[in-house]
Parts: C-alpha cells; structure tokens; sequence
C-alpha cells in the first residue's frame, strides 16, 4: 500500500518550500499544505489535521518555541520536524525540550526524510489512537464508578441479586487490564508477552515471600501495565539497535510517570498506579523517575524492577539480538544485589529462578 497523509509546511521561503514539498510529494501519496508565516501555519491547522507539521527554523519576527508550543496546544498528537540550515545545530538543541520529533538539515538527505516521514505518519496515527483509547478508559472509569452506586443500590433491594452484579462488574473490570497489556506489547515483536513474563515471575516471588492473595494480585495487574506509558514513545527510540542519546534516554526515563498519569483515572487500579511509577526505581536511590531508596520503594515495585530486569536480559531485543542465558542473567542479578535491586527480594528470586 502507497504512504499517504496530510503534511503541513511553514516556511517562508517560497523556493526552499517548494523544494522541500516536491521531495516530500515525490515519497508517496502525500498531500502537501504550505503556508508563508506562522500565523497562517497556526490558522490552518485550527481548521484541518494533519499527520505531520514542518517548520522552517528561523521564520522572521517568530519564536520558534512560542510557535512550537501553540501548535501542541492546537493538536496536542503533532509530529514536528525542524527544518534547519547548515551552523543552527547549536541553535536548535534547546528545542528537544519540545517534543519535537526530529530534524532535517540542509541538503536534506532523501532517505532520512523517507524514514522521518514513514515513521511520523504511524507514530501520529498511534498517539491519536493512543488519545481515544485514553479517553475511552476515563468514560470506562466513570461507568465502572456508575456500577458500583447502582451495584450498593440493588445489595439493599435484593442481595440476591449480588453475586450476579459483581460478575459483571468483574467482567469488564478485567476485559479493560486484559486490553491494556495488548496493547503494550503489540508495539514491538521484541517485547510480546513480555508483561505476561513479568508478571509470572513477579508472583512466583511474591508468593515465596507469603505476601496476601489481594497484594499478589495487584502486583500482577501492575506487572501487565507496567510498561504502558511506552505507548507513546517513538519506534526510532523504542527500536534503536545502538546506544541511545542522552535526549533519547530522558524520553524512555518518562515512560513511568506517563504509565501513572494514564492509570490514575481509573480508580479501581488505585494500588496499581504507583507500582507502575516506581518499577524503575533503584534500591541504591540511582533509579529514576523520583530517584527513591530502600524501604522507600513499594516492596510490589522492587519486586517488579527484579522481575523485569531478569526477562529483559533473557529475551532478545533490537540493541541485543542474542539473549543472555539463564546463568549469565542470574549472575547479572547477582551482581546488582544492594545496588540496582533490594537484596531481599534478590534472594525469594534466587529461591524461585530454577522453577521458573
């Protein structure tokens, strides 16, 4: 199938802009809207969507953050590329603060552009996804909430009619968990089931420590959302084969905090939100997103940054193609005792790793 989308270009330089969108119409089935001024850029897109959005570094009279930030505020899902010329780089550095999805420089490189453009049109078809998909959960939510008032209503009516309600609510209280982790792990063929192999091991260590069925249970869920704020992180990081940039790694190190903020609506995975924020975390307060220490980690997520870490090293993945064997990740693990993770819940892992 054709690439196709809606791309529009600011910039006001007439040449460089027709240059720039014959290279762009010559990649596909792409409808290409220039405009001369920011302003118009900012007209244009109150009125129509588009998949991605150019801009011309350096437009007359224009702060080009300004300008970035009100077209975020337009059409919060933008895929913004910066147009630059060659000696700007130092220029335009404070602009990945952003969320910018990358730049091109002049001459532009026809297979960068080809891979921004291909790349950029999926990933603003996952964010808007992303944004409904989000949205849907919080009308979830409130139904789920509406359930539970007309569920206390009908207990004092008839409590024969329990058993039944709380099956239903039940039902669509794990239909929504089961649809979060596919949706996880449908990113990236690396990474199937790979929340569900978090999740075996984290329970085999939680049930060696005796923890309740109800704190066992939570910790599962939390295992399959763990990683749900990755959903909005680009492939080309996500997927990168080599060593990832300083900027790139501060975008991965939010993938916690945006996990919590999407959970936090729902109400009843109240005990899971900050499992999912703080799996991360490490015992020697060098993890991130809060940098928290010892004790001062939720014992559900030490268990789950130990979980995490043995199936990552076990799985092959687009930087590793070639997992590490089981003695090799014991050892791994081993090593970070007291450092990386909590030695308490190192050892219930050692106790359990050969079951597993």
């Amino acid at each position: 199938m054709e690439n196709s989308g809606k791309i529009l270009l600011i910039c006001d330089d007439a040449n460089y802009s027709g240059y720039i969108k014959d290279e762009l119409l010559g990649l596909g089935n792409y409808f290409v809207f220039a405009e001369y001024s920011a302003q118009e850029g900012i007209s244009n897109l109150k009125q129509n969507s588009y998949e991605m959005i150019f801009i011309k570094y350096g437009l007359p009279q224009v702060d080009i953050a300004s300008l970035i930030n009100e077209l975020k505020k337009i059409d919060s899902d933008s895929v913004i590329v910066v147009l630059y010329d060659p000696g700007q780089e130092d220029k335009i550095k404070e602009l990945n603060e952003l969320g910018i999805f990358d730049f091109l420089s002049q001459p532009v490189n026809k297979e960068k552009l080809k891979f921004i453009v291909e790349k950029g049109t999926r990933l603003h078809v996952l964010l808007v996804a992303t944004h409904k998909f989000s949205q849907g959960l919080k009308e979830n939510n409130q139904a789920l909430e509406k359930q539970n008032i007309l569920l206390a209503k009908r207990v004092e009516e008839a409590t024969t009619n329990l058993s039944r309600l709380y099956e239903n609510l039940r039902s669509t209280y794990m239909r929504t968990i089961k649809v979060l982790a596919q949706a996880i792990d449908a990113r990236d063929h690396y990474t199937h089931s790979h929340s569900e192999n978090v999740s075996h091991y984290a329970v085999a260590i939680a049930n060696h420590l005796r923890l309740p069925t109800k704190e066992v249970e939570i910790l599962r869920q939390a295992c399959e959302l763990h990683d749900l704020g990755k959903i909005g992180i680009e492939d080309s990081i996500l997927l990168k084969p080599s060593a990832l940039t300083a900027q790139e790694w501060e975008q991965i190190r939010k993938h916690p905090t945006i996990g919590a903020q999407i959970l936090e609506p729902l109400t009843f995975l109240n005990g899971v939100v900050d499992l999912v924020r703080q799996h991360h975390e490490h015992y020697d307060g060098t993890g991130y997103p809060e940098g928290r220490k010892g004790d001062d980690i939720l014992l559900g997520a030490r268990i789950i940054h130990v979980a995490d870490a043995y199936e990552a090293m076990r799985s092959a993945r687009s930087y590793r193609k070639v997992p590490l064997t089981k003695e090799e990740a014991v050892l791994e693990v081993k090593r970070n005792s007291g450092t990386q993770f909590d030695p308490k819940i190192v050892e219930a892992f050692l106790q359990v790793v050969d079951n597993l």
